[in-house]
């Protein structure tokens, strides 16, 4: 069940949780009550560490170490605020109440709730539902600190990102592109500001989409194209945010090897980022507007799925050389590019699980980003450093361009030469955004694996609170 989130301006001791917490920087003293535990070594200010006493009463008190004031960023408060909801969990606490430091309420609330996340839907069960529910059931950000409208946005940026690491979590026969159809109805239903289209095979056929519909053709499973417009008012640029959502890699006709395949349900993790995203940036009701594009397909080898060396057009009119069917986020992102700007979108950012090469590179620590467009460029990065999303700009250039162009059409998609795998990857998607300042962000390193302590080495919803940040920055 979710956690109730609430703010309090009193003072932090006068909690009726059954459980607060204190922050301790380097070179603070604490209570007299509490000194005692600082000064036998058990209490330390180091960041992560979390020691328990208890106050006249029983109530626990969890004194949190939060390292040197003035080093103290939104990142290390997650990891904090993770270390304490672990510890709390130890402990059965049922309500616990953080006295945040000013400016980091945020990220505590988001830090405790990523931490406590559970995917149990497959799960049997013999608890008895009129049992009294097991963990912790409230949140409380109490004192100076507590912005409630911080705190109100960080529990929508968790709980969006949290329903994105479900969607990443369910199996493949489950989460199909219907599903993710499905699921971005139920988004749009609760929002005026919400539209949806989506259109399924002979429609994404008739549009001229055929790179997309080169790699669908494989499948029996139908293909969609989610498209959510969200329309929140505001004078900025129309954004345009394009997730890659293979509900299910298996390389097709270039198959993949069978280890680790199973973990191929990740590959729509893109696409999953940006529908939670758009749900929790109508919810806080940003004004801004934005066109939001979502291919879902399997890939699957058959007798009816494409094969290397077929030529195939795309919705732009470029000729594309299909030389390994296992290359195929490329090529439905080349065609849902140029639908979000066909659409109107002005600014484009991209998330995909697209290239392995990218974990060799940058391990699971940074995201990579390439683009076309230093000043959009840094807008982007400036909301990935923001949320603890962080990514590394690698570079595009003439050569690399040269890389991926087609012997017998305009493009290869994945050539031969195997250099700069990433950066050809993005080379190829920048042919269909054209001028339009564009961000491609490949999260094939983040998406699941991320081990950061708040989200742990499962599905991490990557990518969610960026995107909610970048709509917030660009609003206006």
């Amino acid at each position: 069940m979710p956690i109730d989130v609430t703010t309090r301006q009193g003072a932090p001791e006068d909690t009726a949780a059954d459980t607060r917490v204190v922050p301790f920087f380097e070179g603070d003293s604490l209570d007299e009550s509490l000194q005692a535990l600082v000064d036998s070594g058990e209490a330390k200010p180091k960041l992560k560490r979390v020691a328990v006493a208890h106050e006249d009463g029983g109530r626990r008190v969890l004194i949190a170490g939060l390292g040197k004031r003035d080093e103290l960023d939104g990142e290390k408060a997650r990891v904090a605020a993770s270390a304490v909801a672990g510890r709390a969990k130890e402990l059965g606490t049922k309500a616990l109440s953080w006295e945040a430091p000013a400016g980091f309420a945020g990220p505590i609330v988001e830090g405790t709730l990523l931490t406590l996340y559970e995917f149990k839907r497959f799960k049997s069960s013999d608890d008895d539902e009129d049992e009294e529910p097991d963990g912790l059931t409230s949140l409380e950000v109490a004192g100076e600190g507590a912005d409630e409208a911080e705190v109100t946005a960080a529990r929508v940026a968790a709980a969006a990102q949290n329903a994105a690491r479900d969607l990443q979590n369910l199996p493949a026969n489950v989460a199909t592109p219907e599903f993710l159809a499905n699921r971005a109805e139920e988004i749009s239903s609760e929002h005026e500001a919400l539209g949806l289209e989506v259109l399924g095979r002979d429609a994404i056929e008739a549009a001229g989409m055929g790179a997309f519909a080169a790699v669908a053709q494989g499948t029996h499973i139908e293909p969609k194209l989610i498209v959510l417009r969200y329309d929140g008012g505001g004078d900025g640029p129309h954004l345009g945010y394009v997730g890659k959502a293979v509900t299910f890699d298996t390389g097709g006709i270039s198959l993949k090897p069978g280890a680790k395949m199973n973990e191929m349900k990740f590959d729509m993790s893109g696409g999953a980022a940006v529908l939670e995203s758009m749900n929790a940036i109508a919810t806080l009701g940003l004004p801004v507007k934005i066109t939001a594009v979502v291919p879902a397909t399997e890939n699957m080898p058959s007798g009816h799925a494409m094969k290397p060396g077929d030529i195939v057009t795309a919705g732009n009119g470029k000729t594309i050389e299909i030389n390994n069917t296992d290359a195929e986020g490329r090529l439905i992102l080349a065609d849902a590019l140029h639908y979000a700007i066909e659409d109107g979108a002005e600014r484009v950012v991209n998330l995909a699980t697209l290239t392995g090469a990218i974990i060799v590179a940058l391990g699971s620590t940074h995201a990579g980003l390439f683009s076309n467009d230093d000043d959009w460029f840094a807008e982007v990065d400036a909301a990935c450093s923001e949320t603890g999303e962080i990514g590394w700009r690698l570079p595009l250039h003439p050569e690399y361009e040269e890389l991926v162009k087609g012997t017998y059409a305009d493009l290869d998609n994945a050539p031969e030469v195997r250099k700069a795998s990433s950066i050809t990857a993005a080379e190829f998607l920048k042919a269909f955004v054209g001028e339009t300042p564009w961000v491609h962000v490949d999260i094939a390193g983040t998406a699941w694996g991320l081990g950061r302590p708040y989200v742990g080495k499962g599905a991490s919803g990557f990518g969610v609170r960026f995107l909610i940040e970048l709509a917030r920055r660009t609003a206006a």
